[in-house]
């Protein structure tokens, strides 16, 4: 975990808000939108972008950075991609900053 990169990939409200979003996604989004949701590929771009009342394409940069700094994980399916928190990159973040900062 290079700690300046996850930071700076939750350095905006919308991200943090989408990581709470993806933590438990039943009680943020639709159930219609997660009709077809499955815990091994979370929840869609276009569902997040959605949520978020912004542009999938500025979702998608928000959420690739967070992916990059491996704060979530994506999937591709056919021509979607969906995106998941990354519980053990983030409990590792929890810990370092509890034990080192």
């Amino acid at each position: 975990m290079i700690l300046l990169e996850v930071i700076k990939s939750l350095s905006n409200q919308t991200r943090l808000n989408i990581l709470e979003w993806l933590k438990e996604p039943f009680a943020h989004f639709p159930a219609e939108e997660l009709a077809d949701y499955s815990p091994d590929l979370g929840v869609c771009v276009s569902d997040i972008a959605k949520k978020a009342g912004m542009s999938v394409p500025t979702v998608s940069v928000y959420l690739k950075t967070m992916s990059t700094a491996n704060i979530l994980i994506s999937t591709r399916k056919d021509q979607w991609t969906y995106y998941k928190r990354n519980e053990e990159s983030i409990q590792e973040l929890a810990r370092h900053i509890k034990n080192n900062l």
